[in-house]
């Protein structure tokens, strides 16, 4: 796997994580709004790797407190280890850019 590929993989987990995230707190801010239908996020690999995210109504299905927290407490860390991972990458790519100035 190249380190640009490794970036773009990061980057598409971030951006799910974005996508989970929003959905998330659309799903507490509207908990109580009647007739509500919960967002639920799908995950799906991404043609050439990576992820991709899409929201869908759970219709009939009720929001649960404990289960947002549960799903925003996840969200947040695989979004810090796709950070984590473009951080790294980032820090590589300087030190092979260096090299070759040098």
């Amino acid at each position: 796997m190249s380190l640009s590929i490794a970036m773009t993989n990061a980057v598409s987990g971030m951006q799910a994580g974005a996508t989970r995230s929003a959905a998330t707190a659309n799903n507490v801010a509207n908990a109580l709004t009647p007739g509500y239908a919960r967002q639920q996020v799908n995950l799906s690999t991404a043609p050439g790797g990576g992820v991709s995210a899409s929201v869908s109504q759970d219709q009939g299905a009720p929001v649960d407190l404990g289960q947002e927290m549960f799903d925003l407490l996840e969200t947040s860390t695989t979004f810090k280890a796709n950070a984590a991972v473009f951080e790294t990458g980032a820090d590589m790519w300087d030190v092979l850019m260096t090299m070759v100035r040098d």
